[in-house]
């Protein structure tokens, strides 16, 4: 199977310093990151939690569009957004206290609760919801 890889380079404190993310398998970009930034309550740059995002939202539509093929269903459009919360974790310093995930379908061949059924067991299979699964998961499922 594939293997992906990332690289930061980070110079400086935790405050004061910086770094840059490269996505370096598939070259498509590099991006400049901070604590301050990252802790910010307006995002100005990525973080890793909005990495954490992209990549669950794109991950659990994929996982989606192969549970309601799999039920019977032909997925026609799916938007899936991942909002991931960074938190003070109560043992100490921070950590992601939740992920909820949003999604709207169009399908063809699944009522509501066939769609709904779909979306849970993609949350449950989706490989980055595997790997996060020491995060409470929330999802809000419905037909567009």
């Amino acid at each position: 199977m594939a293997t992906r890889t990332a690289r930061t380079a980070w110079n400086g404190t935790l405050q004061e310093g910086a770094g840059q993310v490269e996505l370096t398998s598939s070259g498509s970009g590099t991006f400049d990151v901070s604590f301050p930034r990252r802790t910010a309550d307006k995002a100005e740059g990525t973080s890793p939690e909005e990495l954490i995002a992209a990549a669950h939202s794109s991950c659990y539509s994929m996982a989606l569009s192969g549970e309601i093929a799999g039920a019977g269903g032909t997925p026609i459009a799916l938007e899936v957004t991942a909002d991931v919360t960074l938190a003070p974790d109560p043992v100490g310093g921070l950590h992601i206290s939740l992920i909820h995930l949003t999604v709207r379908g169009e399908v063809e061949g699944l009522d509501a609760a066939g769609f709904e059924a779909a979306a849970q067991a993609a949350k449950v299979g989706c490989p980055v919801s595997k790997a996060l699964a020491a995060t409470t998961i929330t999802l809000d499922a419905s037909l567009a």
